[in-house]
């Protein structure tokens, strides 16, 4: 289970070089370590999932996330190119892509339509997460409407950047304090 995640949470003139690596770091190399412990083993056995927890940050990016979104873009690729890797063997990858989980991590962002793109708890994350895990899926994108994020992909840059923004993507962060800031 590859989850790990750090943020600044700042523009990216505002982030320290040292805080950019350190999201990096954390949130893109520690998978390969943990990936490259366990996935010999796996292999031996012909048997697990190698889970990426990524992020809905992912599949869009986020004012004020030029590094953890960036990073969880990352995390995406890593899992399908796993994925790739591993055709023929018994061996799986999940990648799971959820909006703000409240963990303490994104204290304080906001979202426009709770119902729409809740603040996800914990608790049922985890219970999605195994649940995909029993039933073989690839992908798991959470709350529904972030399923929709790469079909507007399609759309002309400007128009994607206004539905973005009609949803509040982008100032969901202006509240954020994060974990003791």
């Amino acid at each position: 289970m590859n989850c790990a995640g750090v943020v600044t949470g700042k523009p990216l003139l505002e982030a320290s070089d040292a805080q950019i690596r350190r999201t990096f770091d954390v949130n893109v190399l520690g998978w390969y370590w943990t990936t490259r412990a366990f996935l010999p083993g796996m292999l031996a056995r012909d048997s697990g999932t190698i889970v990426t927890i990524a992020s809905a940050a992912g599949l869009v990016g986020v004012a004020r996330q030029t590094d953890y979104s960036a990073s969880k873009w990352a995390a995406i690729g890593f899992t399908e190119s796993l994925r790739a890797e591993l055709r023929g063997s018994t061996v799986s990858t999940l990648v799971v892509a959820p909006y703000y989980i409240d963990t303490g991590m994104f204290a304080g962002v906001r979202t426009r339509f709770p119902l729409l793109l809740p603040i996800l708890r914990e608790a049922d994350v985890a219970a999605r997460v195994l649940d995909a895990i029993q039933a073989g899926r690839k992908q798991l994108l959470m709350p529904p409407l972030v399923r929709v994020l790469p079909v507007l992909r399609v759309m002309p840059v400007g128009a994607f950047d206004a539905v973005m923004n009609l949803f509040g993507i982008n100032r969901s962060m202006d509240h954020f304090v994060g974990r003791g800031r």
